[in-house]
């Protein structure tokens, strides 16, 4: 049995990109779809990694350190992979946190703005 592939506006559609941001994931070798004459054909080691990628860049991971983890599974296998997730995730709820404690700042100096601004009203 063959594995479905998709194409590449099937792609886009599956994973809700643009066809920009699928073509620049392929630039920058996070994806290596196969290609026959000038159509691409996606996998499912394609597809797997794109889910992937979209989650690193939920959790706000940069494009590299996703290519870089990636590499790390072709070049060191799954154990290796995943203690460099655990580092990763472990240096990722650090600056997460960080920016929790500045959008509460700024939500607590908004809040306090706003009702300065409103007891100024008539």
């Amino acid at each position: 049995m063959t594995e479905a592939r998709l194409s590449f506006k099937e792609m886009c559609a599956a994973f809700d990109v643009t066809p920009r941001t699928l073509r620049y994931y392929e630039y920058i070798e996070l994806l290596q779809p196969d290609r026959e004459g000038r159509s691409r054909f996606y996998g499912a080691r394609e597809r797997a990694r794109m889910k992937l990628i979209q989650r690193g860049r939920r959790f706000g991971f940069q494009l590299e350190e996703i290519r870089q983890w990636l590499l790390i599974y072709e070049n060191e296998g799954d154990q290796a992979q995943m203690k460099a997730f655990v580092e990763m995730a472990d240096r990722q709820m650090i600056e997460l946190q960080k920016q929790r404690e500045q959008l509460d700042e700024a939500m607590g100096e908004l809040v306090d703005l706003r009702k300065t601004t409103l007891s100024l009203i008539d």
